[in-house]
């Protein structure tokens, strides 16, 4: 299956998602999933009960590609590809999203301080009646960070938007003394296995 274009939607509001895709020269509008009231958010990333890490991710990340597929039907929108994305960081089998305060931040970087914690990323493509999906993941080691250096990280708008309260691209590289994986897919989009899932789903990349 080869696609007539080589346009795509980007189901996520995340902005490291935008440049990522736009580094490797990938087309894309951006379809936007409700995540508020008053109709509720068009996928909910509540964690089941004895959900692991990876089954959650690639549920979550699946369901919000469904989900947008839905909306370009509705809308009567070009039919393109759809991709999605969820990425979540995991310390002991323990899901870290993102942190709604300070406090939850805080918490948060005193569990990763001087451990090594994974982060999963899973990628969804959604065309017609396929469906194409993998999920990537990495490991990142932080060093042990004081109180005072948490508190002023935290002080900073970074921590919020981001799954485990850091960004690797950010303030927080000066906390991590190593990497195993992909550091695209740390910062939200692996950008090999994105690739290789559009190609699958019919997009012709350079």
């Amino acid at each position: 299956m080869v696609l007539n274009q080589n346009k795509i939607y980007l189901a996520s509001k995340s902005p490291r998602r935008r440049e990522l895709l736009r580094q490797v020269g990938i087309e894309f509008d951006l379809l936007l999933l409700r995540d508020a009231m008053p109709r509720g958010p068009d996928v909910t990333e509540v964690v089941l009960p004895d959900e692991r890490p990876e089954a959650y991710v690639a549920r979550v990340t699946q369901e919000k590609a469904s989900a947008a597929w839905d909306i370009i039907q509705i809308r009567k929108l070009p039919l393109r590809p759809v991709l999605a994305a969820d990425t979540t960081v995991v310390i002991n089998q323990q899901i870290l999203g993102k942190p709604a305060n300070q406090e939850e931040a805080i918490s948060m970087l005193r569990q990763l301080s001087g451990n090594t914690h994974q982060v999963l990323t899973s990628l969804a493509v959604h065309y017609q009646n396929n469906s194409f999906h993998c999920t990537q993941s990495s490991e990142v080691t932080f060093s042990a960070l004081s109180d005072e250096q948490i508190l002023a990280y935290c002080s900073t708008q970074e921590p919020y938007d981001k799954a485990g309260g850091y960004g690797i691209q950010g303030l927080a590289a000066r906390f991590i003394s190593h990497i195993s994986g992909s550091y695209s897919g740390i910062m939200g989009l692996p950008l090999f296995e994105t690739t290789n899932l559009l190609r699958q789903a019919g997009i012709r990349l350079p």
